[in-house]
């Protein structure tokens, strides 16, 4: 039985990213790997911040950094397989949030993956967590908001 279980509403995915698996994300017993799967979910969101023209550092110090992890791995994927990437957010605080992922194969439809990544503002000249900007909560509006 799975420690951890990971599971978000439908309607908070908003990003959509395809990224294929290479030979060189294959481990030792023939399919996807940790490290490489967590770097995969890195690209994907990469790729959804610059897609809503957010910068993972805004050139005053002020930037995005990554709090915590959490996977949930549901099948093998193997070299060359396609794999969807579907990128949201949610449970937003005056710090940061969540950003999700739910990784598919859409050859066949078979869940991957299950992944939550929290995110909090930092600014790197103060070394301290700062307030999220408005301009990052406004391109979300229908986000959950957490009190606190």
């Amino acid at each position: 039985m799975a420690r951890l279980t990971l599971d978000f509403p439908e309607d908070q995915y908003c990003y959509s990213t395809h990224l294929t698996v290479r030979v060189t994300d294959i481990n030792g017993a023939n399919h996807l790997g940790n490290d490489s799967m967590i770097s995969m979910i890195s690209e994907a969101r990469a790729r959804f911040l610059f897609e809503f023209g957010i910068r993972e550092s805004d050139g005053n110090g002020v930037g995005i950094i990554v709090t915590d992890l959490a996977t949930t791995y549901r099948a093998e994927a193997h070299a060359r397989d396609q794999l969807l990437f579907e990128v949201g957010v949610m449970d937003f605080n005056k710090y940061g949030g969540d950003i999700t992922f739910r990784i598919t194969r859409p050859a066949d439809g078979t869940l991957v993956a299950m992944a939550k990544s929290g995110f909090v503002f930092f600014d790197y000249r103060q070394s301290k967590v700062v307030q999220m900007p408005q301009e990052f909560g406004a391109k979300f509006p229908k986000v959950n908001r957490v009190v606190g």
